[in-house]
């Protein structure tokens, strides 16, 4: 058996499904894409060569630029949010009452749909019957805001579903990561007369330092191809106040029938989403760390 399997005409034919699978659904439509991005094209009718055209317009394009940022933003935001999800997961790692129960409510949302998820908060930021606006009309606002109409505010509106929706995710990652934290170090600590903060932040954290890392990639990454939720909720309203690249892709894409232009901003997505990755690693990658 060992035989076999060290031969490696076996180890490749193992390996060529997954390969296939890889190359059909990642790298060709990448390909695609770029090639799209240099067409004149409506998605059904006959595609004319522009060379570089729809990539000199995206450049130029205030849009896409705007919608990038609010991409970026969503990122940072996101980052944010992992300091409060690494604090709950800390928590319930601590062996306090009720955290079995507590995990599975946060796991909640994800059991939901985004279409699903986007109707409810929908009602939650209803301007006149929303449960927000109401319950800030209880304790004393007379003017609640408009929480998705407001071009200076909805983005950060937009931030709290998305917080909710992926809480559940990030928690239990971390949740996995502390409890594979050895006991023995934690029961050292408690000997030496470390409180529970400096447990967590001088042991704990630093031993899941590589799990944080890779969750913040996963985080901003995520963003910046984040979509459905946004487009449920907004549709990038108001004037652009909420666009972001994934949801002017599509605009430009499917509803203006200008897939050319919208294969260029998709081709746009991967470059910036690849050089902020790169960057991200390379600010989180220790002096000390060996790279394989």
């Amino acid at each position: 058996m060992r035989s076999v399997m060290s031969n490696k005409w076996v180890i490749s034919l193992y390996v060529l499904p997954a390969l296939v699978l890889i190359l059909f659904l990642i790298y060709i439509p990448i390909v695609l894409t770029g090639y799209y991005g240099l067409m004149d094209w409506n998605g059904i009718g006959q595609m004319k060569f522009t060379g570089l055209d729809n990539y000199i317009e995206l450049v130029q394009d205030k849009m896409f630029w705007k919608s990038t940022w609010h991409s970026i933003l969503l990122g940072l935001f996101s980052t944010l949010s992992l300091v409060g999800y690494l604090i709950l997961s800390l928590i319930l790692a601590s062996k306090i009452k009720g955290a079995n129960f507590f995990r599975k409510i946060y796991l909640i949302p994800m059991l939901l749909s985004s279409v699903a998820i986007g109707q409810l908060w929908a009602k939650i930021f209803d301007p006149s019957n929303g449960m927000l606006n109401r319950f800030l009309t209880l304790i004393g606002f007379e003017n609640p805001p408009l929480w998705l109409a407001d071009p200076n505010i909805v983005l950060f509106a937009l931030f709290l579903p998305i917080v909710w929706q992926y809480a559940g995710f990030y928690i239990i990652i971390f949740y996995a990561a502390l409890k594979n934290v050895p006991e023995e170090l934690v029961e050292a600590a408690k000997i030496d007369g470390a409180t529970p903060i400096q447990i967590a932040y001088k042991i704990k954290v630093p031993l899941i330092s590589g799990v944080i890392k890779v969750m913040v990639i996963l985080a901003i990454v995520g963003s910046l191809k984040y979509f459905d939720l946004i487009f449920i909720l907004t549709g990038g309203g108001p004037n652009g106040a909420s666009e972001v690249m994934a949801s002017y892709m599509y605009k430009e894409a499917f509803s203006k029938y200008n897939f050319g232009y919208g294969s260029a901003i998709g081709f746009g997505l991967l470059i910036i989403s690849l050089g902020l990755t790169f960057i991200i690693q390379k600010l989180l990658t220790s002096k000390n760390e060996v790279e394989y």
